[in-house]
């Protein structure tokens, strides 16, 4: 078994539709650069935990879950995608889990044929945190495909939420995101805005208006991590509405 973890910034975007990641697929099948190569790796390390989820809810035993994922990017780190991967085909959450389907049937035919893995490390996966993920799970959640788009969904939410915490501490106010934290992202305050201004020195109107620009910075995060996700503007708005309603379930 192979374990390991590690947390790392993730990194900015330009644009918001400067680079998706069908153009990161596109340009790691067509140009064999250590760029590409490194973006394609790190869409793998983005995503690797909806994948393993969802061969997790397939019945796979948590080694054989990180064993799969790992040989599924080396797979796609050696090889590309399969031929065909191109934007017009469907969202690029959907076309992932066709590519996993497949390289899990191939697996499947050639299992006698050696031994799975090949020990290789391609990424590090933090599987401990992923199980403890994984056992959150709702249990209503009953097949691989709907726990995999609720995965990818929370993931997409996961990241927002890490990007707008390192943009504080960039700029200073690592503090003042340690308090601000404890008012929800979304929904309904659950903390005193009278209690949380006099522990930071703040007036409730300033307090407020902190609240206020966190919660719109951190929707503009989640609109770009969508927006990586969709081949076309247009697509976002209808994908960010169906990604609500996964979570929501």
């Amino acid at each position: 078994m192979r374990t390991e973890g590690s947390h790392s910034e993730p990194e900015a975007h330009g644009g918001i539709f400067a680079t998706t990641h069908w153009s990161v697929v596109l340009a790691a099948g067509e140009k064999n650069t250590p760029q590409s190569a490194a973006a394609l790796e790190r869409l793998c390390r983005t995503y690797w935990y909806p994948l393993y989820a969802y061969v997790r809810r397939q019945g796979r035993s948590p080694e054989d879950a990180q064993d799969l994922t790992q040989d599924f990017f080396a797979h796609l780190l050696s090889n590309g995608f399969p031929c065909g991967a191109r934007p017009e085909r469907g969202k690029f959450r959907s076309f992932l889990l066709v590519a996993l389907r497949h390289f899990l049937v191939d697996q499947h035919r050639h299992a006698g044929a050696a031994k799975r893995g090949g020990g290789q490390t391609v990424i590090s996966l933090d599987v401990n945190r992923a199980e403890e993920r994984f056992g959150e799970e709702p249990h209503h959640t009953s097949t691989p495909e709907k726990l995999y788009e609720r995965a990818w969904a929370t993931t997409l939410l996961e990241r927002a939420r890490l990007r707008l915490g390192y943009e504080y501490v960039a700029g200073g106010k690592g503090g003042l995101y340690e308090r601000l934290k404890a008012f929800p992202l979304a929904g309904k305050n659950d903390q005193s805005f009278e209690q949380a201004s006099a522990e930071l020195g703040m007036s409730v109107g300033a307090l407020k208006a902190a609240v206020h620009r966190m919660r719109s910075r951190y929707r503009e995060l989640v609109r770009e991590e969508v927006a990586h996700t969709v081949a076309d503007p247009s697509e976002l708005r209808e994908e960010a509405r169906y990604l609500i309603a996964v979570i929501s379930q």
